[in-house]
């Protein structure tokens, strides 16, 4: 299988764990938590690192903002290989009557 459109990774790239920021700028920050963690790819708001964590082949790869890039992302990961996703990520409100949760 050639690279997935978006994210410009092909399979054996990934880890079957991958977890999912929003913020490109989070993968760095978490891929200095693995051993030999590699830059995979870096395609627009996609940006996905795989190393090791505990003996473990894992990866993490951002979703950008919003719904249709975390679809896109979700389904290409899968396409690659990935069999357990975590997202990982903020929540916040612009009113204070809406409590966060």
């Amino acid at each position: 299988m050639k690279k997935v459109h978006h994210l410009q990774i092909e399979p054996g790239q990934l880890g079957e764990f991958v977890i999912m920021p929003g913020d490109p700028g989070r993968c760095h920050l978490i891929a200095e938590h693995f051993e030999d963690a590699q830059l995979i790819a870096q395609s627009r708001e996609y940006v996905t690192y795989t190393g090791k964590y505990k003996r473990l082949t894992v990866s993490v790869t951002s979703t950008g903002m919003g719904c249709p890039s975390a679809a896109i992302a979700l389904e290409e990961l899968i396409m690659s290989g990935a069999k357990y996703l975590v997202r990982l990520g903020t929540t916040g409100a612009l009113q204070k009557n809406i409590n966060l949760g």
